[in-house]
């Protein structure tokens, strides 16, 4: 049941770039009650606007800087040389951050995820060429962990959604994989559509070590994934549209919406 939220949070959604994303992205946010804004990196770089002024931080999904150098690199490397200040004590005031795809990419190459240890912008996963060695557009199946402390991904069983890119396959070295295993930092896997875990082609669009699709950092507050649950905000986004309303069983909202939700009430509760 959706609780009653008298505060507003207010999203961050940075675009440029070639980002493209922002309007699912902030469409999503104020579906759930935020205040969404859009600003263009530059804004940010050239000091006229603050992430300081938000609670929530969306690195978006698209294709920044071309994927130039590795998907989120270029994008990752503005920020840390340019504005890493303004994020750390973004991240030190206990607000949420949030990325999608090409941000997922840019959050773990600025390492904002797994951080072990509290080492933020240590880069200590990364997220690789996919094994079929071409771009995967797709829906999947995904499994959530119960025992992660990720505020987006919380209570969530099972979830269906879509994936796009080139670049999604979840690495790092084993040290670090079985941290992440241990300390509960997996947020989403990839599964079968009864919710087994799959390691194989298609289940596991990309080849992602133990079918990794989302991560997020010790404090839950810092979540990555590949699937776009802002692509999935409406019923009818759903390729079985038809099919869930010749049945009867449409759904009031697209399921990518939880993931949003579960982030503006966390923030309207104790951030506001």
């Amino acid at each position: 049941m959706k609780k009653n939220i008298s505060k507003k949070a207010r999203a961050l959604v940075i675009t440029g770039f070639g980002l493209n994303c922002e309007a699912e992205t902030s469409a999503a946010f104020r579906i759930c009650g935020a205040v969404p804004e859009q600003l263009h990196l530059n804004d940010l770089l050239s000091g006229k606007r603050r992430m300081d002024e938000f609670h929530i931080l969306a690195f978006i999904g698209g294709f920044s800087f071309g994927d130039h150098l590795g998907a989120g690199t270029i994008f990752a490397n503005r920020i840390k040389f340019r504005i890493r200040e303004q994020l750390e004590k973004f991240v030190s005031d206990g607000k949420l951050v949030i990325g999608i795809c090409n941000g997922f990419q840019t959050i773990s190459r600025l390492g904002l995820v797994p951080a072990l240890d509290g080492k933020y912008f240590f880069q200590q996963a990364a997220l690789a060429h996919n094994d079929s060695g071409t771009f995967r557009d797709d829906w999947v199946h995904l499994k959530g962990n119960p025992k992660c402390k990720c505020i987006f991904t919380k209570g969530i069983d099972k979830i269906f959604l879509p994936v796009r890119h080139g670049e999604g396959k979840f690495v790092a070295d084993d040290n670090v994989l079985k941290r992440i295993e241990k300390e509960n930092l997996v947020a989403l896997r990839y599964c079968d559509e009864k919710g087994n875990i799959k390691c194989k082609f298609p289940q596991n669009p990309n080849g992602s070590l133990n079918s990794i699709a989302g991560i997020c950092d010790a404090t839950g507050r810092i979540f990555g994934l590949m699937p776009h649950p802002e692509a999935y905000l409406s019923p009818f986004n759903s390729p079985y549209w038809t099919t869930e309303k010749i049945k009867g069983k449409l759904p009031r909202e697209g399921q990518g919406v939880v993931i949003f939700r579960n982030a503006v009430e966390f923030a309207s509760e104790n951030l506001v």
